[in-house]
């Protein structure tokens, strides 16, 4: 696992990871997010705010989401497949 990724994944399980599961849309996940939509994720070079997140990785989501981890990794999936990370 690259460094980018595993810093991305510790930051989404503590974005995510409080969020009341299951949850169905993205917007199930505003709550949880401490600066809600404009939370911001860094690592290495990359920067991406949830509300990015969600407008590019939309379809590489299958919601619902039992937990934050299959979650996560869906999105980290995501951003590989588009080459952001």
């Amino acid at each position: 696992m690259s460094d980018v990724r595993a810093e991305l994944r510790e930051q989404f399980m503590d974005a995510f990871g409080g969020a009341d599961y299951p949850v169905k849309n993205q917007m199930d996940l505003v709550p949880a997010l401490p600066d809600g939509p404009a939370t911001k994720f860094e690592a290495g070079d990359v920067s991406l705010t949830a509300m990015e997140l969600a407008a590019k990785l939309g379809s590489e989501q299958e919601f619902p989401y039992d937990d934050a981890e299959s979650l996560v990794e869906d999105i980290l999936d995501g951003l590989e497949a588009k080459d952001m990370i």
